[in-house]
């Protein structure tokens, strides 16, 4: 694994879950899931892959998340095992990726989707030896693609979302879409427990329906 990667890897031993999000699973129910937060090294440095869910899906239509989903039965023990095994399966069933390629080196604490009811383990993994990607089924999936980091970081390609509900997150402006939610919140607080994170313009406001 690369050095680069070791401040990550030390924010999943470190933080705590109240540090990442202020939705926590609930004590009872909840729909056990897991993203796959998968760093490689591309032409221009290090990278995250994303996928833009299809437009045409019932929930979360059209957004950028981590490829991941609910855990099957035969992921096993989600207290195990289970939930590493359910973000390398999503993942290949999703973008086609080699499980066998991705080197998991890392847990964040679980977290919880409310308009969904998912509680939801991110596994960070380390790309060891990149495979081909593409969207698998055009059904749940319009695209696949990596960002560098670089522009993730980079402050003109930050800025704020405000939800109908009134909810202010996090947001990333990169390869043409708007990546925000659950997702931009994970990522905003893996760049700055990293240590990666520049100076932004938190003021800076952008609609979600920014491309009317």
């Amino acid at each position: 694994m690369p050095d680069w990667l070791e401040p990550v890897a030390r924010v999943s031993r470190d933080i705590a879950p109240e540090q990442l999000s202020r939705f926590l699973p609930p004590e009872h129910g909840g729909r056990q899931s897991a993203v796959l937060v998968l760093f490689g090294e591309g032409d221009h440095g290090p990278e995250l892959l994303l996928m833009e869910r299809a437009g045409s899906l019932r929930s979360h239509a059209g957004q950028l998340s981590f490829p991941g989903g609910a855990l099957d039965p035969e992921d096993g023990d989600p207290e195990a095992d289970g939930l590493l095994r359910a973000a390398l399966r999503e993942a290949e069933e999703e973008t086609g990726l080699d499980p066998t390629g991705v080197q998991i080196f890392g847990v964040l604490p679980r977290l919880y989707i409310p308009v969904s009811g998912f509680v939801v383990t991110p596994v960070l993994g380390w790309w060891r030896s990149p495979s081909p990607f593409h969207a698998v089924d055009p059904a749940e999936t319009a695209r696949v693609f990596t960002v560098p980091v670089a522009d993730l970081t980079d402050p003109a390609n930050r800025a704020t979302t405000v939800h109908p509900s009134g909810h202010r997150g996090p947001a990333f402006l990169v390869e043409s879409a708007l990546v925000w939610g659950f997702t931009a919140g994970v990522i905003d607080r893996i760049l700055h427990f990293a240590g990666w994170e520049r100076p932004w313009d938190r003021e800076k406001q952008v609609p979600l329906d920014w491309r009317s």
